[in-house]
């Protein structure tokens, strides 16, 4: 758990990455809770009411909310609530998510470009629009042959449809998959993930993992049809209100 946990985060990489001995303090703008949340996966060397007292000042020098991810059932989950952290609501993304793993099994599609940087078309179905520069730092942090920016083209040349797959060690992170709402229920994603995880095999990864939002129960199911499972669950922590 520990280790997918420290590889999805060198997947998603923050702009800010601050360790707080084993725990990692991680700031992007606001773009995203994995991105903008403290990783709190070992000891953190000192005790937790003092961690807890640097994520708050951490969050305030990078004016972002203060907010712990733990996974669900840790040690370090069942320290922070202790310390009356509750779940994070507020969330809009989803506050409670699963972790996901498969081995890699998959055939590359002739209608699936695999680029190692992000095109514009790409950008704008994944985030709506170009990207800020803490959106391009997480994603796209430049050139990097480990990542691949899937997508696929519809016939006046918008792109219909991507994810993104990224290898750490050897892991295939899978994320951003995204279908454009008119070219949805044709299988779009499935040949996107497929590809996906030929790539990634390619590029000496074994297994895939995704992290979803629990209360997206399409993607959820998407993914069991496809033989993903669950790993481990983890959650976002944030003090008590006052």
């Amino acid at each position: 758990m520990t280790r997918l946990e420290a590889l999805c985060a060198d997947a998603w990489p923050a702009v800010v990455d601050r360790p707080l001995g084993a725990w990692r303090l991680r700031a992007a703008d606001g773009f995203t809770g994995r991105a903008n949340s403290a990783l709190a996966i070992g000891d953190p060397g000192m005790p937790v009411p003092a961690a807890l007292d640097a994520v708050r000042a951490f969050a305030r020098e990078h004016g972002i909310r203060a907010r712990v991810h733990v996974p669900v059932g840790s040690p370090w989950d069942k320290a922070v609530a202790a310390e009356g952290w509750g779940l994070d609501v507020a969330h809009e993304r989803g506050a409670e998510v699963a972790v996901l793993v498969a081995p890699l099994r998959g055939t590359l599609d002739p209608r699936v470009e695999l680029p190692e940087r992000p095109s514009d078309g790409w950008w704008r179905l994944a985030l709506g629009a170009l990207p800020t520069a803490a959106q391009r730092h997480v994603l796209d942090p430049g050139g990097d042959p480990r990542t691949a920016f899937g997508q696929i083209t519809g016939p006046d040349g918008t792109v219909i449809g991507s994810v993104r797959a990224t290898v750490v060690e050897d892991h295939l992170h899978v994320s951003v998959l995204e279908v454009a709402p008119a070219a949805r229920r044709q299988g779009l994603a499935t040949v996107l993930l497929a590809s996906a995880a030929e790539w990634g095999r390619e590029h000496g990864a074994r297994w895939a993992v995704l992290q979803v939002a629990l209360h997206n129960t399409g993607a959820v199911a998407l993914y069991d049809r496809l033989g993903y499972v669950e790993h481990h669950q983890y959650r976002y922590l944030v003090p008590p209100a006052g």
